[in-house]
């Protein structure tokens, strides 16, 4: 059997442009697990190896970074010149002073210095998407408002929405076209968002979970408290509990795309196979079951 790509999982749309719904996130590429910088020959291979595997769509943000090690600069490093059909998602809102110190949510007025550090950071002459981060229920207009202008402007090609709620999407839509919306969410992990996944779905708008390898907000495996259920269905299909909490992130709907992280080639690799595992009714069943129960 040949090596298992990105595009096992399909496709979406996020406005004009066509990704695998199997990406990748570049949050995990500039530290290690216990805080020291990562590898960064390393990080370059596995953003390269990403590629490789058929991953097109790459998830960023100017504040990924490290004392030594910027997601975007790795992510310029290992693959500029940009392959054809590479699309990098970036966001904005939060910010992050020198020293790795959260800034107090930009102001709207703010935002285009912040599209402006990506840009100067990818190497880029404009985003293919950027997602306004918000925090909080409040109105998110004037700030969606500034990223639109700047959409208009020809900085940014596509819009999307971050860390939101369903009445915030349908605020930002009704001011620019919304591509995707990207939540927290995972099996048994912000059940909240199951209503957000079916009003993405009737928009035609794409929903990117991060954290989809979560456990009651851990890492899955980090602290070694997988649901029994998950475990089962894993061995059953000889491949890791990760790789089932993916298949079952990319089987809630085919407008759901995957980002998950890693600075591991392994880990990688093994996240990518997941795109070609079917998980079977009764596997869903089971895992319904586990997600339905999650507090």
């Amino acid at each position: 059997m040949g090596t298992i790509t990105a595009a096992a999982a399909g496709t979406w749309q996020l406005g004009d442009l066509t990704v695998n719904r199997m990406g990748f996130g570049a949050m995990r590429l500039t530290a290690n697990a216990d805080g020291s910088p990562s590898d960064r020959g390393r990080a370059i291979a596995v953003l390269r190896r990403a590629v490789e595997l058929g991953v097109n769509h790459i998830d960023t943000a100017a504040f990924y970074f490290s004392p030594l090690r910027s997601a975007n600069e790795l992510i310029n490093r290992a693959l500029s010149p940009y392959p054809e059909g590479l699309v990098i998602v970036t966001k904005v809102g939060p910010g992050k002073d020198p020293s790795g110190e959260w800034l107090p949510m930009a102001r709207p007025d703010q935002l285009r210095g912040q599209v402006e550090e990506n840009l100067r950071q990818l190497g880029r002459d404009h985003l293919d998407v950027v997602n306004l981060r918000v925090y909080g229920p409040e109105p998110l207009a004037e700030h969606f408002g500034a990223l639109a202008e700047l959409r208009d402007a020809g900085l940014i090609r596509h819009l999307g929405v971050s860390a939101v709620r369903l009445h915030q999407v349908a605020e930002a839509r009704a001011i620019a076209p919304v591509v995707c919306v990207q939540n927290s969410y995972g099996l048994g992990y912000r059940l909240s968002n199951d209503a957000l996944i079916r009003d993405c779905a009737a928009h035609g708008t794409a929903f990117v979970p991060f954290f989809s390898l979560a456990t009651s907000a851990r890492e899955a495996g980090a602290t070694g408290a997988e649901h029994d259920e998950v475990r089962a269905v894993a061995r059953e299909h000889g491949v890791t509990p990760a790789q089932v909490r993916l298949a079952w992130t990319l089987h809630r709907g085919p407008n759901v795309l995957a980002i998950p992280g890693t600075g591991n080639p392994d880990h990688l690799t093994q996240n990518v196979a997941a795109a070609a595992l079917r998980l079977t009714e009764h596997d869903l069943a089971r895992l319904e079951s586990v997600h339905q129960a999650a507090t």
